[in-house]
């Protein structure tokens, strides 16, 4: 069965995408801690992050290392924080959160609300950087 990342990755469920290439998918978090969450999924059907081979893995974390610092040029923040937990979606996924103080990275906050438009700027503004900064 396919995971709900699958599904966005595949076009079934909408996403505001960030970046995409042959192996991994980014797109925004809809239930973000902080403007800018950004979730970084593999497109294999992988479930726990330290199952994926090295070679697949450096790639993933360097992937996640151009998003976050499109995120870096675009959210004002300190830094981009990387958190890897894995129980909520059977699916390997890095969330990449800007942070200004270490309690920005709680899951237990409350979730931001912003509308379809809001969203829809942020992606561009973060995809835009990424192309800019030919990161």
């Amino acid at each position: 069965m396919s995971s709900i990342f699958t599904k966005i990755i595949q076009g079934e469920i909408p996403s505001y995408k960030i970046a995409e290439d042959e192996n991994f998918y980014a797109f925004l978090d809809i239930n973000p801690l902080a403007k800018g969450h950004t979730l970084v999924v593999t497109k294999k059907e992988i479930d726990y992050i330290f199952d994926i081979e090295d070679e697949y893995l450096k790639e993933y974390f360097a992937f996640s290392k151009k998003v976050a610092l499109g995120i870096d040029k675009v959210i004002p923040c300190k830094r981009v924080g990387v958190a890897v937990v894995g129980l909520e979606v059977p699916h390997a996924h890095i969330h990449l959160i800007p942070l200004n103080t270490i309690y920005d990275i709680d899951f237990k906050q409350p979730k931001l609300k912003f509308t379809n438009e809001e969203f829809e700027k942020i992606a561009e503004s973060i995809r835009k950087a990424i192309i800019d900064q030919n990161i």
